[in-house]
């Protein structure tokens, strides 16, 4: 049994969670936004839906959903995905190791579950990538078992309920908040239950602006019925990403084709391919990826640098295209880009590197940044518009 007095929280009783539920649930029958995601009980496709929408908006999540379960309608088809067809899916989304991990728990359920989604809370945590919020949404959506789903939008809902002092950005006080759903969660409509406050925590009670006074559980809230609501949550401020200066190189040879090089070490885009990328006034090796340093290295020109990875003859450009800046969770990178014209192309084999027409680009996977520099590239050209 969770001591709730122990954190300050005085939980309801039984008469009082019951109208909480119920005032709740209506509200969500009355408004709940029409998602293509919630036309089905299909495990494997509220899975890809929950999986995208983490940290990412519903507008955008919707064409990507709808593109990868044409391509990849099973848990087999996702199982046996080549790499590039999975990373072209999943192109501009960001948090790539997410689909990877996708794809290793489609091969856990090949091996362990004979091709099928597992039915049980404990089963589908076991997978590859897949936490307790996220089989906490499967398994209430999909099996309707009463397992709470608790995420940022959820905890901040349950901080305003019941005045929760302790930092959301916490993981381990993730329990208090897991405990008061558990208590909360309407065990009849447990899916119905979960998105509802996904809905509410996303839009009226959302982190920026929100509009305590259309809440439809205000008359349940301490942080409202005291007029704390710009108190909860409780958050400590994320730490700014560090900044990181790159140098992009546009080289083109005499068949306008491009050079691109995938990237093959770094775990941050790997597997994506871009123009080489070099960080400015550091050194790098022919060893090393192009997204990555030694720390102690001395600054060097990095069109010297460029020379001794690529055995091209280079006539550098001097015309200025527009900076490009990607802000990743822990880094900001800001890219600068040279352009040069290669009178020569060949190029090493221990890496991939190839010579692509644009015509071709299509079939490459673009992180953003690398469709980033091509955008900036492409306002500074008037011949390639």
């Amino acid at each position: 049994m969770f001591d709730f007095k122990k954190y300050g929280i005085e939980m309801w009783p039984h008469d009082k969670i019951e109208a909480f539920r119920k005032v709740l649930l209506q509200w969500y029958d009355d408004n709940k936004r029409d998602l293509p995601w919630r036309r089905t009980k299909d495990p494997y496709a509220i899975w890809v839906s929950e999986i995208m929408l983490q940290q990412t908006r519903v507008d955008t999540v919707k064409p990507y959903y709808e593109r990868f379960l044409h391509h990849l309608p099973t848990i087999r088809a996702l199982a046996e995905a080549p790499e590039e067809m999975l990373l072209k899916l999943w192109e501009g989304l960001g948090y790539y190791s997410r689909v990877r991990n996708m794809q290793k728990a489609a091969q856990q359920m090949m091996v362990d579950f004979n091709g099928s989604f597992p039915k049980t809370y404990e089963e589908i945590v076991s997978l590859k990538g897949i936490g307790p919020y996220t089989a906490g949404a499967i398994a209430s959506i999909a099996f309707n078992l009463p397992e709470p789903a608790v995420d940022g939008n959820v905890m901040r809902v349950m901080s305003r309920l019941f005045e929760v002092d302790y930092d959301i950005g916490v993981p381990g006080n993730r329990k208090i908040f897991q405990a008061i759903m558990e208590e909360l969660i309407d065990p009849t409509r447990p899916g119905d239950f979960n998105q509802a406050l996904m809905d509410l925590g996303s839009d009226i009670e959302s982190p920026l602006h929100p509009r305590p006074e259309d809440s439809p559980i205000k008359e349940f809230s301490a942080a409202y019925r005291n007029g704390t609501m710009e108190k909860y949550p409780i958050k400590a401020p994320k730490k700014k990403p560090v900044p990181v200066a790159y140098q992009a190189f546009i080289i083109r040879n005499e068949k306008n084709e491009f050079l691109l090089e995938k990237n093959q070490q770094s775990s941050l885009l790997e597997g994506f391919w871009s123009f080489p990328l070099l960080k400015k006034g550091e050194a790098n090796s022919p060893q090393l990826s192009l997204f990555e340093v030694a720390e102690d290295s001395p600054p060097v020109d990095v069109r010297s640098e460029f020379k001794q990875l690529y055995p091209l003859i280079i006539e550098w450009q001097a015309e200025q295209f527009s900076p490009v800046q990607h802000v990743f969770s822990h880094r900001k990178w800001q890219i600068e880009l040279l352009e040069g014209l290669a009178s020569s192309t060949l190029l090493p084999t221990e890496r991939e590197i190839r010579w692509v027409a644009v015509e071709d680009f299509h079939r490459y996977p673009f992180a953003k940044p690398q469709q980033k520099m091509w955008d900036s590239y492409l306002a500074g050209k008037q011949d390639l518009k």
